[in-house]
């Protein structure tokens, strides 16, 4: 069997990445990095628990790509660039028909972003993922929860629904045939940092996050931080093309408030539209405008005939049980 660090070095440590400012990287007591002058730190770290975050059952290779997938995603949402990532991991056993893998859908998405991995630990214990990821941006430029202003534009990218719908099928809420299946758990499983937007983002945008809980939920943290409220047009939101096929109200459902699609909600100012639009065309992504931030606090969820909708929406929560 494996010892810990045969481990690290066939699955981990081989042909790893490197970056300009990687002053020393995996197999050391600490990675060392050479920030450039003028930019700031970003960290973020998510942690993947078996059974409250991913089935046990889940496709390794799916699971590794979604590890650092969830990461990216938050330096996208503060416009900041991957510099590299360390990962803690605990292992039942060593399973190497699990860890080949989860490795390669892990590095295959380092490699893409040209984020290396720097550090970690490996040890046994229920199977558990923990990454924390570090990225760099001019100082003064991160999209912060804090910045919305009233009147801005509130946007998201990409489409919202497909992930929670997949999520449903696999806990036999809906039925999906085959196809349409393997369409939404490919949003579910490998989700797409949206890591060129954020960057397109900068000086453009004023707050910014990634929707990992629910749009409603996570919309609520820019509120919050930014004391102002909001109305979002129920209508305008990017279905999925998945969820497009269910019904009207299920749609509404999962799109404001299921979790994992990891697009980015930002709000800018109503004057820049074209600008946001040409930024998100630089950025091959697509965007859509859902709202407006306003003055008075609260959310309000309103059809394309500004009527308020009464809806019980709850978003996800990782302490709550049912």
């Amino acid at each position: 069997m494996l010892s810990e660090f045969d481990l690290i070095k066939k699955y981990f440590s081989v042909k790893p990445l490197t970056h300009p400012q990687l002053a020393l990287g995996i197999g050391d007591d600490c990675a060392l990095i050479n920030p450039q002058p003028g930019m700031q730190l970003a960290i973020s770290s998510d942690m993947l628990v078996s059974g409250r975050h991913f089935f046990p059952d889940v496709d390794p290779r799916s699971l590794g790509h979604k590890s650092l997938a969830v990461n990216l995603s938050d330096l996208a949402a503060m416009g900041a660039s991957p510099l590299g990532f360390t990962l803690a991991i605990a292992l039942p056993e060593v399973n190497e028909a699990w860890l080949a893998p989860f490795s390669e859908g892990l590095l295959a998405l380092a490699r893409q972003f040209n984020c290396p991995l720097i550090g970690g630990d490996t040890t046994k214990g229920p199977l558990n993922i923990c990454i924390t990821i570090l990225g760099e941006l001019p100082s003064g430029l991160a999209l912060k929860r804090t910045a919305a202003q009233v009147g801005d534009d509130i946007w998201i990218s990409g489409a919202l629904g497909d992930a929670r719908l997949a999520l449903a099928a696999l806990k036999n809420e809906v039925r999906l045939d085959a196809e349409a299946f393997a369409k939404a758990a490919a949003r579910l499983h490998t989700p797409t940092p949206r890591i060129a937007l954020g960057l397109a983002l900068r000086g453009l945008a004023h707050a910014a996050l990634d929707i990992s809980d629910g749009l409603t939920g996570d919309l609520g943290h820019i509120l919050a931080a930014s004391a102002v409220g909001a109305e979002i047009d129920v209508d305008s939101l990017p279905i999925g093309a998945v969820l497009a096929s269910q019904k009207n109200a299920l749609q509404r459902q999962f799109a404001l408030t299921g979790g994992d699609d990891y697009e980015l909600c930002f709000t800018a100012s109503s004057t820049r539209r074209s600008q946001v639009l040409t930024a998100a065309q630089t950025a091959n992504t697509p965007v859509t405008r859902i709202g407006r931030i306003v003055a008075p606090t609260g959310l309000r969820i309103l059809d394309k005939n500004k009527k308020e909708l009464s809806l019980a929406l709850q978003s996800f929560d990782h302490f709550r049980t049912d």
